[in-house]
């Protein structure tokens, strides 16, 4: 597949580029009419059994950099004017890797989410770490502003584009992959196991370092229960069918997590963090978020947030814009200069 030559200024991805014959208007939006029918179904229901998450602070300490939006909700608005568009500090195709931190870190957003709404906090606070940052849009048309709904085989072959694209264009040997639910979980998992992530042959030439999930959708979900009903009642496949395979896909049990999970979790060479909160109401049970070595030298590190701050109530969809997970993952990505969260900023 060829795409455009990119011009001096040009921040889109491949993924970016409109199919032929696209015809923006009503077609857009009954494609979009379905899975967002589907989102308020689940996310209201999940939502309605979550704790209350505080106001995160709106305006940064005057020694710190502008973090962007501080709630997710609110990034979620903005991106409805722009559904393909990087979050702040992410997508600069000249980005020169530094010695600090030679490897590109690479975004990867969760189901009905997008880049720009889900890495409106984390994209620009690693940008001012020095790191060069991408964030990948997959699982849906360009246009769409919900997205991560596609196959996740799918989605997959979509990562490893954009991530040999990444690494080609900084010249960097590895990427470090940071994702939020399906894209900190199953979705790169089977990048890495079945789409060109790794050498099983030679772990030295795995195109991945580390991968880093926030509330990661690892091993299926009964999302509160609802997905187990949806079982019962014959209806997951109509709803997979209205709304996405990706929605099938993450239920427990599904053919992809039974492939993904034969031989284990982890593989030679990746460094795995799970950052996980117990007030999760989406991907449930939360411990089901967690990761095994698959063999003795696997470094694996699961983090629960609570375990750290226990009054931090943040649930699913706004963990990426916690502030003790956004600490948690920095710690992760550097752990020379890592430092305790400061429990007071938790939601």
């Amino acid at each position: 597949m060829q795409f455009p030559p990119l011009r001096p200024n040009d921040r889109r991805s491949p993924e970016d580029v409109d199919p032929p014959h696209s015809r923006p208007g009503r077609r857009r939006f009954r494609r979009a009419a379905a899975p967002l029918a589907v989102l308020a179904a689940v996310f209201l229901a999940a939502a309605a059994m979550a704790p209350r998450d505080h106001t995160a602070p709106t305006s940064a300490p005057p020694s710190e950099p502008d973090l962007g939006y501080r709630l997710w909700e609110r990034a979620f608005v903005v991106s409805t004017t722009r559904p393909d568009a990087p979050p702040p500090g992410a997508d600069d195709w000249h980005c020169d890797p530094g010695a600090r931190h030679p490897r590109p870190v690479v975004l990867v957003h969760g189901t009905y989410e997008n880049a720009y709404n889900n890495w409106s906090a984390l994209a620009p606070r690693l940008r001012a770490d020095g790191y060069c940052v991408f964030a990948v849009n997959v699982g849906a048309p360009r246009g769409d502003v919900i997205k991560g709904r596609a196959a996740v085989p799918e989605s997959a072959a979509q990562l490893a584009r954009f991530v040999d694209r990444v690494l080609e264009r900084t010249g960097a040997r590895q990427a470090d992959l940071v994702g939020h639910s399906q894209g900190g979980g199953i979705l790169p998992r089977y990048y890495l196991k079945f789409a060109g992530g790794t050498d099983a042959r030679d772990p030295a030439r795995n195109k991945v370092h580390h991968l880093i999930g926030i509330a990661p959708a690892n091993h299926g979900s009964t999302v509160s229960g609802l997905a187990t009903l949806a079982k019962r009642l014959h209806l997951l496949a109509p709803a997979a069918r209205f709304g996405g395979q990706a929605l099938a896909d993450q239920t427990i049990g599904s053919a992809v997590n039974s492939r993904l999970d034969a031989g284990g979790d982890t593989l030679p060479g990746v460094r795995y963090t799970t950052v996980v909160t117990r007030e999760d109401r989406i991907v449930t049970p939360y411990a089901r978020q967690y990761l095994h070595p698959g063999h003795p030298v696997d470094r694996v590190a699961n983090i629960t947030v609570q375990d750290i701050c226990p009054q931090d109530r943040t649930g699913h969809m706004g963990s990426p814009y916690d502030p003790v997970v956004v600490e948690l993952v920095r710690n992760a990505l550097d752990p020379t200069t890592a430092r305790r969260p400061d429990c007071a900023t938790a939601l």
